[in-house]
C-alpha cells in the first residue's frame, strides 16, 4: 500500500498473521482471559450489585427487542469477575446467558442464527411499532433510524462465529 504525502510515496507492508499479535485479529479463537484480580471491602460490594443490575437489564434484553443483551452480559461478568467468582460462574451456567458468553469469551463473536434472529426480532418490532404507533412522525424516523444503527453494528460490527468445517476424512469414499 502507498500513502502520498506531498508528491512522495511511502511502502507499508501489508499486514498479516504475522504481524498483527493473536489477541487484535478478529474472529480468531483467543481463549478465556486470565482471572481478575477481585476487588475488597466496598469495591466488591458495588461491583456485585452493578452485576446484578447488569443481569437483570439483560433480562429485559431478552424480553425487550429493543434493548440488546450481550453488552449487559458482558459487563455482569467483568462485575462478577471482580466481585464474586460463585456469582461469575453461575453466570456462566446459565441457560440463559451461558452459550452467549462462552461464544463471546471463547471466539469474540455471535453464532450467525443469533444474530439472524435479532435483526428479525429488531425489524419486525421496529416496523410493527412505526406501523402502528401513535407518535409524531419525527419519533417514528428517530425509531427507525436507532433500528437501522442497530442492525448494522449486529451485522457488520459484531463479528461472526464461523462454522466448523466438516471433517471427511472418515467418510467411505
Amino acid at each position: 500500500m502507498s500513502l502520498g504525502t506531498g508528491g512522495q510515496f511511502v511502502t507499508c507492508p501489508p499486514l498479516s498473521a504475522a504481524t498483527v499479535p493473536a489477541h487484535e485479529r478478529r474472529g480468531t479463537p483467543v481463549g478465556p482471559s486470565p482471572p481478575a484480580k477481585p476487588a475488597t471491602g466496598a469495591a466488591r460490594v458495588l461491583y456485585a450489585g452493578a452485576g446484578i443490575g447488569f443481569v437483570g437489564v439483560a433480562y429485559l434484553g431478552v424480553l425487550l427487542p429493543g434493548l440488546p443483551t450481550t453488552p449487559w452480559v458482558l459487563l455482569a461478568s467483568y462485575c462478577f469477575s471482580k466481585s464474586s467468582p460463585r456469582l461469575e460462574r453461575w453466570l456462566r451456567r446459565s441457560p440463559v446467558f451461558g452459550p452467549l458468553l462462552r461464544d463471546w469469551i471463547e471466539h469474540r463473536g455471535i453464532r450467525r442464527p443469533v444474530k439472524v434472529a435479532a435483526v428479525c426480532l429488531v425489524a419486525t418490532v421496529v416496523t410493527l411499532s412505526i406501523a402502528f404507533g401513535r407518535v409524531p412522525v419525527w419519533v417514528k424516523c428517530v425509531i427507525g433510524g436507532l433500528a437501522a444503527v442497530g442492525v448494522c453494528t449486529i451485522t457488520f460490527a459484531v463479528p461472526t462465529i464461523p462454522r466448523r468445517p466438516v471433517d471427511h476424512s472418515n467418510s467411505p469414499d
